[in-house]
């Protein structure tokens, strides 16, 4: 009865499976298949890595990469540098998203969901090329207005002390639009009675932001918080694109860090990594769905 019931079900929904079928098709081609593929890889010595017969050595790629202090420190790095960006991102898109969405802003809110979102559609490559310059010690304007105003120079990706935060900023412009657009499409769906009852009672408006309008963005909160984790724990491009990993290796993330070994033929050592922080990634979103959860069941 319950197989009959499982065909039942299926044949009803047949044209909903019938649209989902070709991008299930294409995850699994060119989603599913090259990380089963790459895990695959992690399992062999890199000389015979891409070989139609490879040399499979266990967990020796692992034990390797485990043992070297330059990956432990660049996985702490990576876990820091995302620990920041996520707070960064996820604070100020939602700081813009309640500006946007209050009453007060009577004019403009259109220029301003254009303006944070065009840098989300903006090339990235081309994006932090403009950053780079911006932050140049040399010709770069920021220091440029930085010395007009009579304020020390801001010392941008070449300073250890500070290219973190200038990879932060360019991040920041870049994604956090995305986050906001989400925040906004959940304050468009709020139920509003709730802060008019909580106006009458006599809350402010903290108290109302903070127990009325908050408690309702928890869907946005969780997509936003899981996208951004996973985007941030694989910061790639923009270190390429601005600091290659320097200076002193301060943003020497475990992305970056993989590219340089298999860009030196180390292929198993290489994929052993992007398969730690694959890991790193479906088990921080997990707990994050999980913590989420758990708030929700309070």
């Amino acid at each position: 009865m319950a197989l009959a019931a499982t065909i039942d079900l299926a044949w009803r929904n047949r044209v909903f499976y019938l649209f989902a079928a070709p991008f299930a098709a294409l995850t699994a081609v060119f989603g599913l298949w090259p990380i089963a593929l790459s895990i695959q890889v992690s399992f062999t010595a890199s000389g015979t890595a891409l070989s139609a017969a490879p040399s499979y050595v266990g967990l020796a790629n692992y034990a390797t990469v485990l043992a070297d202090p330059l990956f432990l420190a660049s996985m702490a790095r990576t876990l820091l540098y995302t620990a920041l960006a996520v707070v960064a991102n996820l604070a100020f898109a939602l700081a813009m998203a309640m500006l946007i969405d209050s009453p007060r802003l009577k004019t403009g809110t259109m220029f301003f969901r254009l303006a944070l979102f065009l840098p989300v559609v903006t090339p990235d490559v081309a994006g932090y090329v403009v950053w780079r310059w911006l932050f140049d010690r040399s010709f770069g304007s920021i220091n440029a207005a930085l010395g007009s105003l009579g304020l020390p120079e801001f010392g941008g990706i070449a300073s250890v002390d500070t290219v973190t935060t200038a990879i932060l900023i360019a991040e920041l412009w870049h994604h956090a639009g995305f986050y906001m657009t989400i925040f906004l499409a959940n304050l468009a769906m709020r139920d509003r009675a709730l802060e008019e009852a909580a106006a009458i009672d006599g809350a402010s408006a903290w108290q109302t932001w903070r127990h009325v309008i908050l408690p309702q963005l928890r869907p946005a909160i969780v997509v936003n918080l899981v996208y951004a984790t996973i985007q941030f724990l694989k910061t790639f491009t923009v270190v390429v694109v601005m600091t290659k990993g320097g200076p002193a290796d301060r943003t020497n993330f475990v992305s970056y860090y993989a590219y340089q070994l298999f860009d030196q033929a180390r292929y198993g050592e290489a994929t052993a990594m992007a398969t730690i922080l694959f890991a790193c990634v479906i088990a921080l979103s997990l707990g994050a769905f999980k913590l989420v959860d758990r708030e929700a069941a309070r």
